[in-house]
């Protein structure tokens, strides 16, 4: 396979399988040896086994970092600190995408940035919606979801000094319904305690916008 192939195949993809290059009459071996030459040289990005992004000047879009860990780790969903800096309920920008998964958790370093994968029980993995990125879309959390998934997985996530210590703000954009309901579903007293110390937080960050 020639590189101008491989654009005509992958251009207009911000990530791409192996498998994509593989349909019709191609030698398989010969393609994945192609692909480890490119990769060499420095025209196209293997993220992780069978996963690959062109890389610049050659892609059109450059894959949103939440797009590049879906596809990644399957199934799995954005999620903790990333989800919540991306919806400004933490002042940090995360240098790193965070992640939940039913799989097995890992971490990998790539040339399109650094991604965690943590653990999630299967009857946890819910609150998570499609989000448009521009010209991309990722399954991320919900706000509400992301901060109850942070508080599952951290050890006394549910104290009011962990909860303190994010420097939660912008709390008037949790839904409380939203928020109560997903703790419960979550059948886990510690996300239903962490629900009203978050809750209460939210109202004490009210009231301060209030006498302001």
């Amino acid at each position: 396979m020639k590189f101008a192939r491989l654009l005509e195949i992958a251009g207009d993809e911000p990530v791409f399988g192996t498998g994509l290059l593989l349909a019709g009459d191609v030698d398989p071996a010969g393609v994945r040896r192609q692909l480890s030459r490119w990769v060499a040289v420095g025209r196209v990005h293997q993220l992780r086994r069978g996963l690959y992004a062109l890389a610049p000047p050659y892609t059109k879009s450059k894959p949103h970092p939440f797009l590049v860990a879906n596809r990644m780790v399957r199934p799995s969903y954005v999620s903790l600190q990333a989800a919540l800096a991306y919806y400004g309920l933490i002042p940090d920008v995360t240098p790193v995408v965070t992640a939940v998964t039913t799989g097995r958790p890992g971490r990998w370093e790539t040339p399109l940035g650094a991604f965690i994968f943590r653990h999630l029980q299967i009857d946890l993995f819910f609150g998570y919606r499609v989000l448009d990125l521009g010209d991309q879309q990722a399954f991320v959390a919900t706000p509400e979801k992301a901060l109850l998934d942070l508080v599952y997985l951290a050890p006394e996530g549910d104290t009011p000094a962990y909860l303190q210590e994010l420097r939660l703000q912008n709390l008037e954009r949790l839904d409380p319904d939203t928020l109560l309901r997903d703790a419960e579903r979550g059948g886990r007293p510690k996300l239903q305690r962490a629900a009203r110390v978050i809750l209460a937080l939210r109202e004490a960050e009210r009231e301060e916008y209030e006498t302001l």
